[in-house]
Parts: C-alpha cells; structure tokens; sequence
C-alpha cells in the first residue's frame, strides 16, 4: 500500500552541503521506490546582485547565477548517482522565487528532499524560510534531511510518527506505516500529553494513573486500524507525560526517520509552524518528514519544464 503515488522524487539543490546530503539521501529512497530523481535549482532574478559584481550588468549578473546553479545541479547528480548508481537522475535549473518553484514541483512528486541548512545565496533554501514554508505548502511529503548523509547510518533505526489521536495527523501515521513496510524496521509511536492548566488547589485530587490508563488506549485505538493494514510492521509504543517536541527528539535518537503532521490537537497543536516543529526540524538527530493532509483548496500547478 503507497497513498502517496507520484512520479519522482524531487530534491531542492542549492549548492550547499545540505543540499547534496538531501541528494544522497533522496538517492537512496528513490532506488527503494524505484522512481526516478529530480534535482531542482530554482534563482530568483530579482534582488540578486552579487557583491563581488556590484557594477555588472542584469545580464552578466543571470549568466553568473545560472552557472551557479547548473553547476550545484550536477554536483549534486553526481553525488547522487555515487549514493545509488542506477537510479535515473534530472537536473534542472529554473526561474523563481526557491519555495514557490519547489511546491509546484510536488505536484508531480511522491516526496520533496531539502537539506537543513541553505546557502542563502541563488537558492536560499534556509530551513527557517524557505523549508518551513515549503513543508506547509507542499502537496506531497517533505523530508528535511538532518543527521545523516544517507541510510547507512541507522539501518536498522525504527521509524518514529507523533500520534494524537486527532484525523489531522492520520496521513502522517499511514505515511510512517508505509515507511517502516519499506524499510523492514519498527514503528515507534509516540503519543505525548500534558496536564491541562487548571486550579493548582484540584491538581492533588487528580488520578494521574486513570489519565495515564486513558492516554494509552487512545492511542491504542489510533494505532489499531493500521495495525491491522500493516500485520508485518512490528509496532512500539511510547506514552509520555511531557511536552511533545521533546518526546520526539529524545524519540528520535537513533531513528532512521521522525514523522508528524502539519496540525495537531491537544498536546501536538500546531505541529508544523509551533515550537513541536520547530524543535524537531532543528533539533532532531535524523531526517524528518513532514505530511500535510490534502486540502481542497490545493490546486495542481502547471507542468514546467
């Protein structure tokens, strides 16, 4: 079972050494989905003027881009093809704002590959602006590429998916399910609560226990249906009373992936532009995807070339 159907795997390429982190990785997933890999370089023509050039022309100062970013394309394709020979690459190089190139491309995309630390520069592909943005927007999944260079690192590291119970998050549990299948590893879930505030003189009289005994059957029954879907992925669990960015970063220790949504309820609100992403896309010792669930508002772009 694959809910995420698409026709590659796209990666953003900046020239940095996130970049060809992301390339090698993406290299390795696109050889396990057998799909072909696309490397992408987007440059912005407005606003770029290269100090060492301050008195060039527009055209000079393209022509310097455009070497730029052809040149992070094939070195990148050339890590790539390295990482995994076999597997079909495409370069291209395109015009545009970096994020808005970026989700027009998944699109056409099973999954988006960016590194965790741009260049600024030609691509900007900083996680702060352009992965944050491109993770909310994205039509398909997105990984950043954090703590490792490619697969050999963790082989048999478990997937690790946040779990709320909430239907907002279900796409990331599936994705994680489809994830540990391909791998052949465990799925950890991890479902994380915190005490609500409430009047400090009630807080003693609470049954900590009976909360606890609560938390675990939901996420029992979260976990149930996919269990059933996906009989050969041994599935761990992890119910945790502490703050959810930190119980997936101590999680995540030793994964091959970290998986969460884009939004959440109760202790996991505000998964993707909150302090819960923001921790892991910035702290998490290995790759993290990210799936948003679809939207009806989320129209295909055109095609470009």
């Amino acid at each position: 079972m694959d809910t995420h159907i698409g026709g590659r795997i796209v990666v953003g390429i900046d020239g940095s050494d996130g970049s060809l982190a992301a390339a090698r990785w993406a290299a390795v997933e696109a050889h396990r989905r057998d799909l072909p890999l696309r490397l992408v370089a987007a440059v912005a023509w407005a606003g770029h003027a290269p100090i060492a050039l301050p008195g060039a022309g527009e055209e000079y100062r393209r022509d310097i881009l455009l070497k730029a970013a052809r040149s992070a394309v094939d070195l990148a394709a050339a890590a790539a093809t390295e990482q995994a020979p076999g597997v079909a690459v495409d370069v291209v190089v395109r015009g545009g704002v970096p994020a808005h190139v970026l989700v027009e491309e998944s699109a056409r995309a099973t999954l988006l590959v960016v590194g965790n630390r741009g260049n600024g520069g030609f691509a900007g592909l900083l996680l702060g602006s352009v992965g944050i943005s491109v993770a909310a927007r994205a039509t398909c999944p997105v990984v950043v590429v954090r703590g490792t260079t490619d697969h050999g690192d963790r082989p048999d590291g478990p997937v690790v998916v946040g779990v709320d119970g909430s239907l907002d998050t279900e796409p990331a549990l599936v994705f994680a399910f489809e994830e540990a299948s391909r791998r052949g590893v465990p799925l950890l879930a991890v479902h994380a609560w915190v005490a609500e505030v409430m009047d400090p003189d009630v807080a003693p009289y609470i049954d900590w226990d009976a909360v606890a005994v609560e938390e675990e059957r939901v996420l029992t029954d979260t976990l149930a249906p996919w269990e059933a879907e996906f009989p050969g992925v041994e599935v761990r669990r992890s119910v945790v009373r502490d703050g959810a960015a930190r119980a997936l970063v101590t999680a995540a220790e030793g994964a091959d992936l970290v998986v969460v949504g884009t939004h959440g309820y109760g202790s996991m609100r505000g998964l993707l532009l909150g302090s819960v992403s923001q921790s892991l896309l910035q702290h998490a010792p290995c790759p993290v995807a990210v799936v948003r669930p679809a939207r009806e508002e989320d129209e295909e772009p055109a095609d470009r070339p």
